[in-house]
Order: C-alpha cells, then structure tokens, then sequence
C-alpha cells in the first residue's frame, strides 16, 4: 500500500496507467495469478457502501490470456439491501475473503496485444453503472 510505484509485475503499459490514474493500489503474485488491488475505489450510488477494495487477478499468460471477473471487499450491496446480481459468492484469496461478482467480459472476446488493465477496469465502471 502506500504510494503506488512501477509495477514490475504488469507490462508497461498498465503499470504507467496504473501510476498515473489510481491513487491508492498494492499487487502481489497469490498461485501464479497477478493480483492487483484497488483501494478505494468508487462505487456509483446505487449501491453501498459509496466506495471498496476492488481485486483483479490476472490469469498466468496475462495480457494474451483474458481476466474473468472481479471481488470487492468490504461485501457491497444495493442501496436496496439485495445483493447485486451473481454478486453473492465468497471466496478467499491470500487468507482475505471477498465477495465475487460474476461477470465476464468483455462482449466480443478479449483482443490480445489490444486490451489493457485500463479497458478491463472500464469494462467493470460500465457492468457497475447498470446497477444490477
């Protein structure tokens, strides 16, 4: 944690977006995936609490191999108080429980050598903006 410094773990590309954009991230290898840890990141209004860790993981051949999903913690939920959908799963990662959403993206197939962090990370703003 603390202030975000070059990634060596990620290509390029990703650790310079990662450096310039997110305020606040940790990453560490956990059984061969790239976990990469966004602290606070915001959530919109429809759900609660305002703002969570959110984890991706990068699967071994990253970026030519696509990331499936994503796990936030502390547990979201609706404003409503319903869990969002295909959100209420659990899993532990690294001793840490968090809550997995179940979305796989993007639509039309990861493009290797074109995908990045960044439109993996836009993909989830815009699944979480449905507010499902």
């Amino acid at each position: 944690m603390g202030v975000p410094t070059r990634s060596r773990l990620l290509p390029d590309a990703d650790a310079e977006y990662l450096d310039s954009k997110i305020r606040r991230f940790s990453e560490k290898v956990v059984g061969g995936w790239v976990h990469i840890i966004i602290h606070d990141f915001p959530l919109p209004g429809v759900y609660t609490p305002g703002s969570c860790d959110l984890l991706v993981r990068l699967p071994a051949g990253y970026p030519n191999a696509s990331p499936d999903m994503f796990w936030t913690r502390p547990d979201v939920r609706l404003a409503t108080g319903n869990w969002p959908t295909t959100a209420d799963v659990r899993e532990s990662f690294d001793g840490e429980s968090w809550q997995r959403w179940s979305r796989h993206f993007p639509p039309n197939g990861w493009r290797p050598g074109v995908d990045t962090l960044q439109t993996f990370l836009m993909t989830i703003r815009q699944e979480l903006a449905k507010g499902l």
